[in-house]
């Protein structure tokens, strides 16, 4: 049976959630999640956070993959360019230890887990919980995080079967 740990990641350039899930088989276990809090006011000093604390995340969990959510245009293009940095810098973190990355829209990261595009941050919150089984309260950039991560093994998941559904029936109907 496959297992793999996966990463996701929440990027932003105040607060970047980090959440991790053993995938194993169809089934799903919470490992561990949190936030990487970055202090300055000085741009350069907030990506070496984001940068150096995702390190530190993937030396002691050893993921074996990393999923992070794209940025998407908001009202203000200043903001959407200091998201897409802090998403770099999580990147780059990820590719340094060798780590494959996948990139997933928050629409499908929210569809994947609620069943909704348009569902909203609590309602990913409680779905994250229940599906990992965590009793225990987690921050809303966390829950996200943990989101992306459920999105891209659930993504592995239905690509197995589907190239499994397709080599099986074209033994079947010769």
């Amino acid at each position: 049976m496959l297992m793999s740990i996966i990463l996701g990641i929440d990027p932003g350039s105040r607060v970047t959630g980090y959440g991790l899930i053993n995938s194993v088989g169809n089934k799903l276990h919470y490992v561990h999640c949190g936030c990487v809090k970055t202090n300055s006011t000085s741009q350069p000093e907030r990506l070496k956070t984001i940068f150096t604390e995702i390190c530190q995340v993937i030396e002691e969990f050893s993921p074996q993959q990393a999923a992070v959510e794209e940025v998407f245009m908001g009202k203000n293009p200043s903001s959407a360019l200091k998201l897409g940095q802090a998403r770099g810098s999580a990147m780059v973190a990820c590719l340094s230890h060798d780590l494959p990355v996948a990139e997933y829209s928050a629409r499908k990261v929210k569809q994947a887990v609620v069943g909704s595009g348009g569902a909203d941050k609590l309602q990913v919150q409680h779905m994250v919980k229940a599906l990992l089984a965590i009793s225990d309260n987690i921050a809303e950039d966390a829950a996200d995080a943990l989101a992306v991560a459920i999105c891209h093994a659930n993504t592995e998941a239905s690509l197995i079967r589907m190239a499994g559904a397709k080599s099986f029936s074209r033994k079947r109907f010769r």
